[in-house]
C-alpha cells in the first residue's frame, strides 16, 4: 500500500480587501502570541500615515494557517527598497506553526522580494530562516509587571530614578490623557522638539493620526502640562496585557521640570488602571542615553535578535543612526530650526520604517 502524500505548505500573500481573510490573520495573530506589529491593522496604519504599502504572506496547509508574515514595502529615495517586517515597529517578524513554515515564508519573501526589486528584506525577531544572517548585539528590550497599587509603582523605581519621580510630582504638573485633536497636537509638539534635538527626522503627524484611528480602543496619548504648555508626551498601545509607550518626547524644558519622569509614572498607574499587568519600555540601542535610563529605572535588558536577507549584487540596507557615516548629518540636524525640520523630517523620515 502506498504512504499517503502529504500536503506541502503553500505560500501567498494576504489580499488586505478581503475583510474575512484579514480577520483569519489577526485572529492567528492572538491564538500564536503575535505582537501588536505582527497586526495587518498596524501595517495598514503605517500605509495610511506615511504611503509605504502594507503587504504580507501567508502560509496555509489543507486550508489551515501555519505562518503569516507581516511586511512593509518601503521605498526609499534616501535609504533604497526593502521588505520591513514589521515597518515602523520594534518586533513582527515570521510568527509561524513550525519550521516548515518559516522556511515556506522565507522563501516566499525572498521571490516576493526579487520579483518586485527590493534590495533586501529586514525581520525584527521571530525565527531566523535558513541561510540569513542575524545579530543580537544592538538593540535591548526592556519589559517588567506593573505594581499592584500608586506606592508600590513609585517604591518598585530604583532610589535615584524615584527621587527624580519625587522632584517632578512635587511641581504639580497638569496631566491629561485622550485621543482627540488636541491630544494630538500637544504631543507632536512635544516629540518633534525631542527627536530634532536628538537629531532625527520625525515621523509624519498623520502616521501618529492614523495609529489612533487604527487602535480606536487600545491606543491613547498621555501629555504633561505646565499650565497651558506641553511638556512631555507619549503616544501608547495596550496589547495583550501590556502597555507600550512608543512615541514619547519632551521639549527642553521638561528636563528641569523632571517631565519625562512624570509622564512614565503616570502612565504605569494609568496602564494599572486599564486592567494592563505589565509595562513593556520598548527597544533601545545598546548603550544609548535611552538604554541607561531605562536600566536606571530598574528595567532589565533582553537582546533582541534581528535578521536580514540580501539580493545578490544588492548592498546592505543602512539605517543605523550610530553609524559613523551619519554623525555629521545628525550634529548638523540638531542645529536646524524646528519649523524647518517639521517640514523636511517627514519626508525623510518615512523611509526609515
Amino acid at each position: 500500500m502506498n504512504a499517503p502524500v502529504r500536503a506541502a505548505t503553500s505560500v501567498h500573500a494576504l489580499d488586505f480587501r478581503d475583510p474575512g481573510e484579514v480577520r483569519r490573520i489577526e485572529a492567528f495573530v492572538a491564538e500564536n502570541g503575535g505582537t501588536l506589529f505582527h497586526r495587518p491593522a498596524w501595517l495598514k496604519a503605517v500605509e495610511a500615515g506615511t504611503g509605504q504599502r502594507a503587504a504580507g504572506l501567508v502560509a496555509e496547509r489543507m486550508g489551515t494557517v501555519t505562518g503569516w508574515l507581516p511586511l512593509t514595502e518601503v521605498r526609499s529615495a534616501l535609504f533604497g527598497k526593502a521588505l520591513v517586517s514589521s515597518g515602523f515597529g520594534v518586533a513582527g517578524g515570521i510568527l509561524a506553526c513550525g519550521e516548515e513554515a518559516t522556511q515556506a515564508l522565507a522563501e516566499g519573501a525572498q521571490s516576493y522580494a526579487l520579483r518586485a526589486g527590493f534590495a533586501g528584506i529586514e525581520l525584527r525577531g521571530g525565527p531566523v530562516p535558513e541561510g540569513w544572517d542575524s545579530w543580537s548585539d544592538k538593540h535591548c528590550c526592556f519589559e517588567r509587571a506593573l505594581a499592584a497599587d500608586d506606592e508600590a509603582e513609585l517604591l518598585a523605581i530604583p532610589r535615584k530614578a524615584r527621587a527624580e519621580v519625587r522632584k517632578g510630582l512635587g511641581f504639580g504638573h497638569r496631566i491629561s490623557v485622550g485621543r482627540g485633536s488636541g491630544d494630538l497636537a500637544a504631543h507632536y509638539a512635544c516629540y518633534s522638539a525631542s527627536v530634532r534635538n536628538l537629531g532625527t527626522p520625525v515621523f509624519p503627524k498623520r502616521l501618529f493620526a492614523a495609529m489612533l484611528e487604527a487602535f480606536p480602543a487600545s491606543s491613547d496619548v498621555l501629555t504633561v502640562w505646565q499650565g497651558d504648555k506641553p511638556l512631555a508626551s507619549v503616544l501608547s498601545f495596550y496589547h495583550d496585557g501590556a502597555v507600550l509607550p512608543f512615541w514619547g518626547g519632551g521639549v527642553f524644558e521638561a528636563r528641569a521640570a523632571r517631565a519625562n519622569e512624570v509622564m512614565y509614572y503616570e502612565l504605569m498607574l494609568h496602564a494599572r488602571r486599564q486592567g494592563m499587568t505589565r509595562f513593556d519600555f520598548g527597544r533601545s540601542k545598546t548603550g544609548s542615553g535611552p538604554f541607561a535610563f531605562k536600566k536606571n529605572w530598574g528595567f532589565e535588558p533582553q537582546r533582541l535578535t534581528y535578521t536580514a536577507w540580501t539580493a545578490p549584487g544588492s548592498p546592505p540596507r543602512n539605517i543605523d543612526p550610530t553609524d559613523a557615516s551619519y554623525s555629521r548629518k545628525i550634529e548638523l540636524w540638531k542645529k536646524l530650526p524646528l519649523p524647518v525640520a517639521n517640514t523636511l523630517g517627514p519626508w525623510i523620515a518615512r523611509g526609515l520604517a
